[in-house]
């Protein structure tokens, strides 16, 4: 099985990307829907999430994302906390996925993680697609979300790792400044080239941190 990593910073068209792994029949584990699914209601984080930073439940004992974000939008600290909450566990949901596609005899899966590089997910990836556009068009992209301002767009790409250097690292680079069919046919040719390989990455014995 081999196992491309999906990345990309805010607004290149990652979620495009997934859609398009996914129409081309390709396996997508989603770090984002994971992460969703453990602040839900009853999700698995949702307790711990709500003990660690009072006041973020909704109404529906789910966690408010807005809540939680006031929390860790202006502050590493309480950053690096969240994210020693939730990431062991989407590892281990990424590595349930894996073993299924496993015994699926899957030849080619993806995991899309945002902040692959940030979060030195690399050793879990046979190769990096990295989704991709002109800084102008990432802008505008992304200050067209109702509550995105400059200020906080400028914070956010100072977390992430600079899109040149995720181009210059990455086995893929998936233009999305242009038309979405176009992203469409660059993502097509890389699945029929790596589905075809033998993968390196996957193992059961993954650690979950």
């Amino acid at each position: 099985m081999y196992i491309l990593g999906l990345t990309g910073s805010i607004g290149m068209g990652k979620t495009w990307g997934t859609k398009c792994f996914r129409h081309l029949g390709v396996a997508v584990h989603d770090a984002d829907a994971c992460v969703h699914r453990l602040l839900a209601p009853g999700g698995a984080a949702t307790a711990e999430v709500a003990n660690v930073f009072p006041g973020v439940l909704s109404t529906q004992n789910g966690v408010d994302r807005q809540k939680l974000g006031a929390y860790v939008f202006s502050d590493d600290s309480a950053l690096d906390t969240l994210q020693a909450v939730l990431h062991p566990l989407v590892h281990q949901d990424q590595r349930l996925f894996l073993a299924q596609c496993q015994r699926r005899r899957v030849a080619l899966a993806v995991l899309d993680i945002p902040l692959l590089y940030e979060t030195k997910a690399r050793m879990r990836v046979d190769a990096v697609v990295v989704m991709s556009a002109p800084a102008f068009v990432q802008r505008q992209r992304v200050l067209r979300r109702a509550t995105m301002t400059e200020a906080k767009l400028n914070t956010i790409l100072a977390r992430q790792v600079p899109d040149e250097i995720k181009r210059q690292v990455a086995e893929y680079v998936v233009t999305t400044g242009a038309t979405r069919g176009q992203a469409l046919r660059q993502i097509a040719k890389i699945v029929k080239v790596t589905k075809t390989m033998k993968g390196q990455a996957w193992s059961p014995d993954w650690p979950l941190t």
